[in-house]
């Protein structure tokens, strides 16, 4: 039977040589990364791209796991810095604990792997004030005292594991490998520091020339950890070489590759290190070696390192338009920091028709459109050419008809329109039309006329703009008389009845075969002017159930927004609008990635590793104004 494994931080140095080796064994791999998918591990392995303190659990006990090697962790240099203090806190102890806790309650779980650190040992044991030729092999049993925070939280998590051992009802073992000093491609250790410098012809600093360490190669690494996968091994065993290399050395390889290579040594108040693994426990019960040299192995990093600058500089940047941008800064912040998660250059462009639009402020981009009609459609179309504007994201509905008429003009310009299909734009945006639709379907839509001799004097109503926002000039909950007299105040007025009951909203989102990959609902707590200021995650599986209903009448693509009241269980469905909402970024936490699935789609076309995973934890957002000091 194939062993399922799930690998937190799959996406790292170690992590990505690991894979590798996995996926040639024909295991079954999840891997969970705040990095974006590697493009060689696209359609190979099941996927997970954000914060693993947020991942629901279900999603993991749904995988059913036989390992977790958990390599997620993050690391500063041998001095951390002040503001390590939280992230430490969060990436690593926090992480730790809380994979750990969904984890030792999962059946299928038979083995635990641990990426620790030497640096759990006391460095009295390795470390001197003054420069002494000696070398401390650091054994198993050797006394601990962390050398720094990561040491501490490395030390924290192997005691929790230990925890977790010492049950004789648990189901799985747990090993902790105390890594020694790793080196790999695309790391952010010392050798690779030097490598990115020289390849720019940069000088390079030299502190402590004389501190020896046991290097080990991140592939050399990444198979130890593979063979702790089948053995009976618990607790701490060392990963390192066996074997200490003076600083020195690796300036000498260096220079046999860079001819030109400029070095200055700093004077350093930092503590000489001479430190090595004991390898015999991890050589006797495994009988395995690492076989990487720093000879071996800089020639590598070099080669892929110059790859990477090339692969790097034929990465394509692009900006992405977010049309009638006005004051939608959250929005906007979204789409940012989606665009932040991918290796490409990507400027996310606030486009509006107003000069003095707020937007503006928010980005470096901003970019004041023609108004959206046919006759800009030629100067539109130039203006994203010039911009290298490859995905248009609209926002309004009045615009939409525009986007949705000329999607193929745009689209035979390598130019992404996020919207739906015309017909569905037309139902969508004449709330009239939207009720007649519907009408007929075994969908409760709530009834919507125009003619003023049906209102009804024993019921009240809710009279609102027919096409165009409904926050626009909104009346709720007016008498007869009232509504008669609000409605001369609009240009098309339209009639519902007013349901007492739960407003909610339902986020969803369309992939690029208008197929929907999910959606999020949520309570609107707090409404001004026909929006959500204050918003909050809404579960029922019997409203779900006819929300999916409605959602499966119409054809759609990318971000939708539909209010519904719900009383009683009864779902009256007010309107749809064929776009990102007002207030639907709180989605975004609760799992409903849209903006970072709009841009994988563009990058990946092919891929099918967007999936739904929703963040069962409730959420509750709180639009507020905020000012920016410029």
């Amino acid at each position: 039977m194939t062993k399922k494994v799930f690998i937190s931080g799959g996406s790292g140095v170690i992590g990505q040589e690991l894979v590798k080796i996995l996926l040639k064994k024909k295991y079954q791999i999840f891997v969970g990364d705040l990095k974006p998918i590697p493009d060689n591990f696209l359609n190979k392995i099941e996927y997970y791209h954000g914060d693993l303190n947020g991942i629901d659990s279900k999603i993991l006990k749904n995988f059913k796991p036989d390992v977790f090697i958990h390599l997620a962790a993050t690391f500063e240099r041998s001095d951390e810095n002040y503001t390590f203090w939280d992230e430490n806190f969060q990436h690593n102890i926090q992480l730790s604990h809380r994979l750990m806790s969904t984890m030792k309650d999962i059946k299928s779980l038979k083995r635990v792997i641990f990426a620790s650190s030497y640096l759990v040992y006391d460095p009295d044991l390795y470390l001197s004030k003054e420069f002494i030729n000696r070398n401390y092999s650091l054994k198993e049993t050797d006394s601990l005292k962390p050398r720094n925070l990561t040491g501490m939280a490395k030390l924290s998590h192997e005691n929790e594991l230990n925890f977790l051992n010492n049950f004789k009802n648990s189901d799985f073992t747990s090993v902790y490998a105390r890594i020694f000093r790793g080196y790999g491609k695309n790391s952010r250790d010392i050798i690779s520091r030097w490598i990115r410098s020289l390849i720019n012809n940069q000088e390079i600093k030299l502190y402590g020339k004389n501190g020896r360490f046991d290097f080990i190669y991140s592939k050399d690494t990444a198979h130890g950890i593979s063979k702790l996968i089948d053995n009976n091994i618990i607790g701490p065993v060392n990963l390192g070489t066996g074997i200490s290399r003076p600083i020195s050395d690796v300036i000498k390889i260096l220079k046999t590759h860079f001819t030109k290579l400029r070095i200055k040594e700093v004077k350093s108040n930092i503590f000489y290190e001479s430190s090595t693994a004991n390898m015999e426990l991890f050589n006797n019960k495994l009988n395995w070696k690492p076989k990487y040299k720093l000879e071996d192995a800089i020639p590598e990093i070099i080669e892929y390192e110059k790859r990477k600058t090339k692969y790097k500089d034929k990465l394509l940047s692009f900006n992405i338009l977010i049309t009638s941008a006005s004051k939608k800064i959250p929005l906007i912040d979204a789409c940012q920091r989606a665009a932040s998660r991918f290796e490409n250059k990507i400027n996310i462009m606030p486009g509006d028709s107003n000069i003095n639009s707020i937007s503006k402020y928010v980005s470096n981009y901003f970019w004041k459109m023609p108004p959206t009609n046919q006759k800009n459609l030629e100067k539109i179309l130039n203006g994203c050419k010039k911009r290298k504007i490859k995905i248009i994201i609209p926002t309004r509905d009045e615009e939409l008809y525009f986007w949705s008429k000329n999607i193929k003009i745009f689209d035979q310009n390598n130019i992404k329109v996020i919207v739906s299909p015309l017909k569905t734009i037309e139902v969508c945006n004449d709330k009239l039309n939207f009720y007649k639709f519907f009408h007929g379907m075994n969908i409760s839509v709530i009834k919507t006329f125009t003619e003023v001799e049906k209102l009804n004097e024993k019921i009240n109503y809710v009279v609102k703009e027919r096409y165009g926002s409904s926050s626009n000039n909104l009346g709720i909950n007016l008498e007869k008389k009232d509504v008669i007299s609000h409605s001369q105040n609009l240009k098309c007025p339209i009639f519902q009845p007013y349901i007492k009951g739960q407003e909610i909203s339902i986020d969803a989102w369309y992939n690029n075969k208008y197929k929907l990959i999910g959606f999020h609902s949520r309570k609107r707590e707090i409404i001004e002017h026909g929006e959500s200021k204050v918003t909050s995650s809404y579960n029922n599986d019997l409203v779900d159930k006819k929300i999916k209903k409605f959602l499966s009448k119409l054809q759609f693509r990318g971000p939708i927004v539909v209010q519904a009241i719900v009383s009683k269980n009864k779902v009256s469905i007010i309107e749809c609008n064929a776009r990102f909402g007002g207030a639907s970024t709180a989605s975004i936490p609760a799992g409903l990635d849209v903006f970072y699935w709009i841009i994988s789609e563009f990058l990946f076309p092919n891929n099918n590793l967007i999936k739904f995973n929703p963040i069962k934890n409730k959420m509750k957002q709180v639009r507020i104004q905020k000012d920016i000091l410029i």
